[in-house]
């Protein structure tokens, strides 16, 4: 009997970890994604709050942050300092 090898793919390249997120700050009264893809295009994409980020977003940009995240491109972004925070919990 003749032993044939079969391929196993390494478990590195199956367990690939994912592709860093990229934040960016609002502009004054942004409520559009500016992020242009390969072609030069305009994303667009409406900037949603988003509250149960993942701890891996938590430890990028701070615990308990106001993050908005583009509902097609999934660029974050942190709001602008010189403008007051949207939610009533927010302001101390």
């Amino acid at each position: 009997m003749s032993e044939t090898a079969t391929p196993v793919a390494p478990a590195a390249a199956a367990a690939e970890a994912p592709a860093a997120a990229k934040v960016k700050t609002k502009k004054l009264r942004q409520r559009a994604c500016d992020e242009k893809d390969e072609k030069g295009k305009v994303c667009c994409g409406h900037l949603k709050r988003w509250y149960d980020y993942p701890p891996e977003i938590e430890t990028l940009i701070g615990k308990k942050a106001e993050i908005y995240r583009c509902e097609f491109c999934r660029t974050l972004y942190k709001p602008d300092l010189s403008e007051l925070p949207r939610s009533f919990t927010h302001r101390y």
